[in-house]
């Protein structure tokens, strides 16, 4: 009777589900140090301190091996094992705290990453999920293949890449140089003041409303939608616009011309100012609106 009601026992405990783990973990950290971390699936948000320190607390998914969290000098590294053959069970939800001094690099694959009063540099990648983060000085990269990618600036100068193959890229009040690249949708640069910037789209309309400084150079390119520049304060620069399918509505003064009776493209091209910088505007299946602010 007793080894039968073992028995019974041995089997429910068996088939009972395995819940996730619970995780609240602290190690003290350098006040500017590096924390590289890794989530295969789940979400990754971190958020800047004033303590010298680094908090992880959040869930591990039930079939997760481990989280190894270790410092090695200034540099905090927490990753979540999970089986090499990957499954079910390995969505893990890590909320993170940084001082705020830190240089961060994240990477995931199927999982959201957010950041916020993170002031070092920052080094941010995922394959399925959206991106999104504060630039406080440092230079930013941030990359998904399927997913949004957004960075919120403060006007420093700052090297920003932001880069997705299917969702939309929104800059907003970043400054210094930016290349930003989306294959299927919007580019948006809202606000901010550039020395250079590179954007370019597949399929999907590209906004510029920003300062182009003294020799700035801004290049904006699509294949399929519309191109909109609106170039804040004073302008110098040689410019010089193109379409294959669409029309340019130019509110600086000199009128686009056919680039050719036989084909629906029109061109522009012409100096504002001095002409110290140098702006290229072009998209083959889409018009250009081009104004000053």
């Amino acid at each position: 009777m007793m080894n039968k009601l073992i028995t019974i026992i041995l089997s429910f405990l068996l088939v009972m589900p395995v819940v996730a783990e619970e995780v609240d973990k602290t190690l003290d950290a350098a006040p500017d140090g590096q924390v590289n971390i890794s989530n295969i699936a789940g979400s990754i948000t971190v958020t800047g301190w004033t303590r010298d320190a680094v908090e992880v607390t959040g869930t591990l998914g039930r079939n997760v091996e481990e989280l190894i969290f270790e410092r090695n000098r200034d540099r905090v590294t927490i990753k979540v094992k999970v089986p090499r053959r990957g499954g079910r069970g390995i969505e893990s939800d890590l909320r993170i705290s940084v001082p705020q001094g830190s240089s961060i690099d994240i990477s995931g694959v199927s999982a959201d990453i957010d950041v916020t009063d993170v002031m070092g540099e920052q080094r941010l990648q995922t394959v399925s999920g959206d991106v999104s983060t504060e630039s406080a000085g440092n230079d930013v990269m941030a990359e998904s293949v399927s997913g949004d990618v957004e960075i919120d600036g403060d006007k420093s100068d700052t090297e920003t890449t932001a880069s997705t193959v299917s969702g939309d890229v929104t800059l907003f009040r970043v400054s210094g140089t930016v290349r930003a690249e989306s294959v299927s949708g919007d580019v948006i640069v809202d606000e901010g003041s550039f020395s250079r910037a590179d954007l370019s789209v597949v399929n999907g309309d590209l906004l510029f409303h920003a300062e182009l400084r003294q020799d700035g150079k801004l290049a904006a390119e699509t294949v399929n939608g519309d191109v909109d520049v609106e170039l804040v304060g004073d302008v110098s620069a040689k410019i010089d616009v193109s379409t294959i399918n669409g029309r340019i509505r130019n509110c600086f003064g000199p009128e686009p011309e056919r680039s050719s009776k036989y084909t629906p493209g029109w061109s522009l091209s012409f100096t504002e100012g001095d002409g110290d910088g140098r702006v290229d505007i072009s998209t083959v299946n889409g018009g250009v609106s081009l104004c000053r602010k």
